[in-house]
């Protein structure tokens, strides 16, 4: 390891240690995380206690009292007090990975309810765990932020799951989860950290009143299938789309027939849909949009994770990356809504994301508009190169979403578990593979159109 060392801190003082990258989604930018702080999504009462591993260079001065710093950090689900390092002890800032200490599952949309049943069923906790990922949101992305010019390597990784284990061992959490992370980042774990375990000598050690060392456990990966359409006309050398009806013409003709009928439905209603963006979207419409957020969880008996707050912060601060679509009746009222984040345009892979909708009543094949074609057109209006429409699937598969594999890393702390867990992602990662390549044989478009599977595709 580079001289690569860990501080432990409670809050988010260290955006002001150094110039950050711009995150690779809205979802990680400082200004979400404040509005998710600031209006109680995260903190200890909602069960997502933040914990921040800062990796760092030190500067080159007194060693053991960096040390004697780090180990006085002492943490628990309730209270947390965390080293306290001077700008001088931290030195050089590198990077910034984000632990959740969670009691629960809930916002996560990776499942591991067996697995808590399992140490269920030999009276263990497996409760407070640890989870990295965007709260509430199944976001593929880097999870951790950059310093400028650093690039993520094994270095930075092995630095940061050391801290994911000092945490763990503090707080005596049964495991580590990173959800939804880059194809690049579950890469740089399988080549840096062990993914496999000497199972006898750890038990052996656990017989004899010994916890097996973490870095002997070994970093396990499940593998996930999201549906993402892109802006690319692959019988024209993958340029983007004029318009709408350019992507239709893609498609088979029963399918370009079928989403045309489910767009005439709608205007056949009296629905009209709008787009607004940024500032333009205005007190009256977020007021009408939370209603419709809220509905969609009434329905199935829920409380929404989110309050009409965070969205009035999310547009007080990162206006640029919102957009509205509403759906209005004939007499020209609100009943529908759905909130867009997205990339600037002139980013690496520039991404729509759809990830909050509601209606206030039933209309025949409204959803389908709202959340999606409305999308596509804005895509293809701004020039991203993708849009991510949100967890589940098979019914945007046949409307173009293609298939995308999912990264999810995992380390589990109780030796006597791993083997059961390993083979369960092993079988996992081959069924999904499977489900992958049957839901590509399934998309709608034409032979020119038609993407080519790849096995390994990220």
């Amino acid at each position: 390891m580079m001289n690569l060392q860990y501080a432990l801190l409670s809050d988010s003082s260290w955006q002001q240690l150094t110039n950050w990258q711009t995150p690779d989604t809205p979802f990680m930018s400082f200004e979400f995380w404040q509005a998710l702080s600031d209006t109680g999504a995260i903190g200890e009462k909602a069960g997502w206690l933040p914990i921040y591993i800062l990796i760092h260079r030190p500067n080159d001065i007194d060693g053991d009292a960096i040390e004697e710093a780090l180990s006085s950090a002492k943490l628990s689900s309730s209270k947390l007090s965390s080293s306290k390092l001077s700008s001088e002890q931290i030195g050089q800032p590198i990077a910034v990975m984000p632990v959740f200490i969670k009691g629960h599952h809930q916002g996560e949309f990776v499942f591991d309810h067996a697995w808590a049943q399992a140490y269920a069923q030999y009276g263990l906790d497996y409760y407070p765990r640890l989870v990295t990922s965007a709260p509430y949101t199944p976001i593929t992305g880097q999870r951790m932020w950059l310093a400028e010019s650093e690039v993520l390597d094994a270095d930075i990784l092995k630095a940061a799951i050391a801290g994911v284990d000092d945490i763990a061992q503090q707080v005596e959490a049964s495991g580590w989860h990173g959800l939804f992370v880059t194809p690049e980042m579950a890469a740089i774990a399988h080549a840096a950290l062990p993914t496999d375990i000497d199972i006898e000598m750890a038990l052996n050690s656990q017989a004899n009143g010994e916890a097996a060392k973490p870095i002997e456990l070994p970093i396990l990966e499940r593998q996930g299938c999201q549906f993402l359409w892109q802006n690319k006309h692959l019988s024209e050398g993958s340029q983007p789309f004029t318009d709408f009806e350019a992507f239709l013409a893609t498609l088979r003709a029963k399918k370009r027939k079928t989403i045309r009928a489910e767009r005439r439905k709608v205007a056949e209603q009296g629905i009209i849909c709008k787009r607004k963006c940024g500032d333009a979207i205005t007190e009256a419409d977020w007021q009408t949009f939370y209603h419709c957020y809220v509905m969609t969880y009434a329905v199935r008996g829920q409380q929404p994770y989110l309050t009409l707050d965070f969205f009035k912060r999310l547009a007080a601060t990162m206006p640029e990356h919102l957009m509205l679509a509403q759906a209005l009746d004939a007499n020209t009222d609100i009943i529908a809504s759905s909130l867009f984040l997205y990339d600037k345009p002139d980013s690496k892979n520039a991404t729509l994301y759809g990830r909050y909708w509601g209606a206030l009543g039933e209309y025949d094949s409204l959803h389908f508009e709202l959340c999606y074609y409305q999308g596509i057109e804005f895509a293809i209006e701004q020039g991203l190169t993708y849009f991510d429409p949100g967890t589940q699937g098979e019914h945007k598969l046949i409307r173009g979403f293609i298939p995308t594999k999912t990264h999810s890393l995992h380390r589990i702390y109780d030796a006597r578990f791993v083997p059961a867990i390993s083979d369960f992602c092993a079988k996992d990662r081959m069924h999904m593979a499977q489900y992958r390549e049957q839901a590509f044989a399934a998309l709608p478009f034409n032979i020119d159109n038609m993407p080519t599977f790849n096995g390994n595709d990220s």
